[in-house]
């Protein structure tokens, strides 16, 4: 696949001819010049974004999705739309954000059009945030109980899975990036583009519609 290539480009070569730039002009970052590579079509410079970003947006895709292949089609999707797109980006964020809204409206898009089909979507609650051992049924429980004490048993999981399955993208998306991702409340504005004061209040809705969809248990 797309995503999988791999390259030889060493970062270090940007920051030689970052260096270079001197003599009456003024210094370009080593992402100045790899974004410039990238905007004048240089095809080792996007062998490059894949190599250091394809990992970071499978994951979320497939966190998104919960559906390896489609994560896979979407990631691939994700950088041709970054290729087409590259022109137009002016830096008012990092790349990295940049290209997790790419990966974002492409995941919606296909969210809308499998809706329209009928096709309903869920979001693993297994998949572990970060490095660590918890899942996001871990970090949605609020001020519940301890981890010996919350041990889900089957009927408590499935209703889970079905109740972020079930909530508006916009929530879903929220506790997505927050808490199996990590991103920060800035990050998640970013992404998102919209205000951190709207990244809390879509966060906390969204973990009190799962805590009303799960009243019963």
């Amino acid at each position: 696949m797309l995503y999988s290539k791999s390259i030889t480009l060493v970062e270090e070569d940007l920051e030689s001819a970052a260096a270079a730039a001197g003599d009456g002009y003024v210094y370009a970052s080593a992402e100045q010049i790899f974004i410039e590579k990238l905007k004048a079509g240089d095809a080792e410079a996007f062998d490059l974004l894949i190599t250091r970003f394809s990992a970071d947006i499978y994951s979320l895709l497939c966190r998104l999705t919960q559906d390896p292949d489609e994560a896979g089609d979407l990631t691939q999707d994700t950088f041709l739309r970054a290729f087409k797109s590259i022109g137009k980006f002016r830096g008012d964020s990092g790349i990295r954000t940049w290209l997790f809204r790419i990966a974002i409206n492409e995941s919606r898009n296909r969210f809308r059009w499998w809706k329209r089909r009928r096709r309903e979507k869920t979001v693993s609650l297994d998949e572990p945030v970060g490095d660590s051992d918890l899942c996001i049924h871990d970090t949605i429980a609020g001020n519940g109980p301890t981890p010996e004490e919350s041990q889900l048993d089957d009927e408590y999981r499935q209703a889970l899975y079905s109740a972020l399955g079930k909530l508006p993208e916009v929530f879903r998306e929220a506790l997505v990036l927050f808490d199996i991702e990590g991103q920060s409340y800035r990050e998640i504005a970013a992404i998102l583009e919209i205000n951190i004061g709207t990244v809390k209040s879509r966060i906390a809705r969204g973990r009190e519609e799962l805590r009303k969809q799960l009243r019963d248990y």
